[in-house]
């Protein structure tokens, strides 16, 4: 599974947490049902905002669900899924733009697609992928061309990219296919006013998902010669920053203008679980169960759009000095929470949570080596490789009871969507709203 928006289910309510994972497992279902078993490793969990929008708009009166049986990623419990047009599209959106992640990989020989009789197989899977996708786009009256031709433009605009090209001519494509996506919700929902502002949304959207996906992978991407937008058109992490920030703004406003009938799980989603994924993608603490607290760029500081704070540098020796500064408490150090907290020794090999041994700024799973030494990050898998990989990582459930796991394709540090955290026991523990962690009510005016 893979997607920007990764809420922890223990900052949604109960009545949150369970529309989540109906609409992650309708959308797992769906792809088996149209596709076939293989279909269902391109689930993520950004697809499933386009399902989650279209029972927004709906209803829960009109929202379709059914009983799924038991399934290993569930722990073999049954569940209540959603099922219906806004699956089946979100389905067929994950199926074309996996086709265009595919051929991507493919063009950039990553792994062991650089072997032409593993490419030819993985050009093979995508146009299988890409039929697919059409032909359910098709029956819902979705015309998925609209995707396949942003995917195709995304490629010329990369060759002609340059220094000071802005970053937003970069991510033109992926902000047409994610607007025309989102629009179409309001036509399978019968609310063809939303299709402007929704396509609004979908356009910031897609702009936010294509730069935190090059902000995670800088690292990554250097290490390996791969093309990367930050890259290549000299554009700093500042400036990545505030296109994201008014992205995030850009979002709420647009929302606004959509007339649901229940917008509790989009606020949720659209609104904080996504600033969170910016504020993780650039270094800041999102959930205290990774081992952080509230960063500096959380909704707590009152500052909801996250513009950094200073903060001191780390000690140069091994151990925090007793009483020191960073001898207690969560201060935070270049936004994750200090390493040297309670005197703690900083300890090597865990990476992917920013910091030391982290993102080492901005993706990437570097990790650390003894007292903070940084490794070279992995290499990602090549296709097959990570298809073996996802179907392990299914089959012992650690996608959503392992504490965490290598990503099967990225080898980035993931966590399981459904495993114990303390992220907060009441109310009173929330940074921004109780609807995100145990209430039922939204308390912000966002």
């Amino acid at each position: 599974m893979f997607g920007i928006v990764r809420p922890c289910t223990h900052r949604l309510s109960n009545g949150l947490k369970a529309e989540w994972m109906a609409h992650l497992c309708g959308l797992c279902l769906a792809l088996r049902g149209d596709h076939g078993q293989f279909a269902r490793v391109v689930t993520n969990y950004d697809g499933l905002i386009v399902s989650v929008l279209t029972d927004a708009q709906s209803g829960r009166a009109a929202a379709q669900r059914r009983t799924a049986g038991p399934c290993p990623l569930r722990g073999m419990r049954t569940a209540s899924v959603a099922k219906g047009e806004g699956a089946r599209l979100a389905a067929s959106v994950s199926l074309v733009l996996a086709s265009a992640k595919i051929r991507d990989h493919v063009a950039d020989r990553n792994g062991l697609l650089r072997r032409r009789p593993v490419a030819a197989a993985a050009r093979k899977v995508a146009a299988g992928w890409d039929r697919a996708g059409a032909r359910t786009g098709a029956t819902l009256g979705f015309d998925t061309s609209v995707l396949v031709d942003a995917v195709d433009r995304q490629v010329g605009i990369e060759q002609l990219a340059g220094p000071g090209t802005p970053l937003t001519v970069v991510t033109e494509p992926t902000e047409t296919a994610t607007a025309a996506a989102f629009a179409h919700t309001a036509v399978l929902a019968g609310r063809p006013g939303n299709a402007a502002p929704l396509a609004e949304a979908g356009r910031l959207f897609g702009r936010l998902a294509h730069l935190l996906d090059a902000v995670e992978d800088r690292a990554a991407d250097a290490a390996e010669g791969a093309w990367n937008p930050l890259t290549a058109t000299g554009a700093s992490p500042a400036q990545a920053r505030r296109l994201c920030d008014d992205a995030l703004h850009g979002i709420r406003l647009a929302l606004r203008d959509v007339e649901f009938t229940d917008s509790a799980l989009v606020h949720a989603l659209l609104v904080h679980e996504l600033r969170r994924s910016v504020d993780r993608a650039f270094g800041t603490a999102s959930c205290s169960h990774q081992g952080h607290g509230a960063g500096p760029y959380d909704g707590g500081t009152g500052n909801p759009y996250g513009q950094p704070q200073p903060y001191p540098a780390p000690p140069s020796y091994g151990h925090a000095p007793p009483g020191g500064p960073y001898a207690h408490g969560p201060q935070h150090l270049n936004g994750p929470q200090n390493p040297y907290a309670g005197g703690a020794v900083p300890q090597g090999g865990h990476g992917g949570h920013g910091g030391f041994g982290g993102h080492a700024g901005f993706g990437g799973d570097s990790g650390s080596g003894g007292h903070g030494t940084p490794r070279p990050p992995k290499k990602p898998r090549g296709l097959l490789a990570g298809c073996a990989v996802a179907i392990g990582l299914c089959c012992t459930c650690q996608l959503c009871c392992a504490e965490e796991y290598e990503g099967p394709w990225s080898r980035k540090k993931r966590e399981g969507c459904c495993r114990d955290c303390d992220c907060c026991d009441s109310c009173e523990g929330c940074n921004c709203c109780p609807d995100s962690c145990c209430c039922d009510g939204c308390c912000c005016d966002c």
